[in-house]
């Protein structure tokens, strides 16, 4: 998951940052996390790169479109939006994903074959797996979505994007994710330069929380290997819905328990 699903909820619950410089801090450290980790996955040939270029010129215009409107939405929908997506990514990690088995020969009609975006990776085994990628008019309309909740919020949006590709695009799961953390990068860069113009970047805070973000990513790439996948899934949801309780207290301008500044 984006780091930025629980940078910003840390920074203003517990540091008593403002939302706005929490923000900052969040999308640089998606941008060191998404270049961090993006090498591995494009060497392993699970990053559908064309894809991923297609899909991001509708996720960029879906940041832009977000930068505009920070100054004109209030702290108080902040919270709120930020709750909602801290709920929906709770709902997420306990979903069950299956993966789409398609026999059929793709369409030569579709776009996606007149774009050449069908590919195939390696599976573990060696094998070579071929899939078709889906909707991808539809698949665009949700990453404009993603990257404007990217640009007010200052996620990386891959809790929005990864089922966004699972439903639209009909893409394998290992696919979708190693191109979402291909792409979150991307988006995020595009915010990051309107949110720094603004000076709602604090380079002091945002910094430290960048590298301990990169060095978080890399020691959890290795705890993966070996934590019970269930007991992790289960851990993180309520880390979720505690952080989801506690910004929408935030939202009402309640302070929660502790809370004496």
């Amino acid at each position: 998951m984006a780091s930025g699903i629980f940078i910003v909820p840390i920074l203003t619950l517990f540091f008593h940052t403002s939302i706005h410089a929490a923000i900052g801090a969040s999308i640089v450290s998606v941008i060191a996390c998404s270049c961090a980790s993006a090498a591995p996955f494009i060497r392993s040939r699970l990053t559908n790169i064309r894809l991923a270029i297609l899909l991001e010129t509708a996720t960029t215009l879906g940041a832009l479109s977000g930068v505009f409107l920070i100054g004109l939405v209030s702290t108080r929908f902040l919270y709120g939006l930020f709750t909602a997506v801290l709920l929906i990514s709770a709902r997420q990690m306990l979903a069950r994903r299956r993966e789409a088995v398609v026999d059929a020969a793709p369409s030569s009609d579709c776009l996606a074959s007149r774009l050449r975006l069908h590919a195939s990776y390696p599976e573990s085994s060696g094998a070579e797996r071929t899939y078709q990628v889906g909707n991808v008019p539809l698949g665009m309309s949700l990453m404009y979505g993603a990257g404007l909740i990217s640009a007010l919020l200052g996620i990386g949006s891959g809790v929005l994007k990864i089922p966004a590709m699972d439903a639209a695009l009909r893409l394998p799961i290992k696919v979708s994710s190693a191109t979402s953390n291909f792409m979150i990068g991307v988006t995020a860069a595009a915010s990051a330069v309107a949110w720094y113009s603004r000076g709602e970047i604090d380079v002091n805070l945002a910094g430290p929380v960048a590298l301990g973000s990169v060095v978080g990513a890399l020691l959890g790439a290795r705890l993966l290997m070996w934590l019970p996948a269930e007991k992790l899934r289960l851990f993180f949801v309520a880390v979720l819905i505690l952080l989801a309780g506690q910004m929408l207290m935030s939202t009402f301008g309640i302070q929660f328990p502790g809370d004496l500044s």
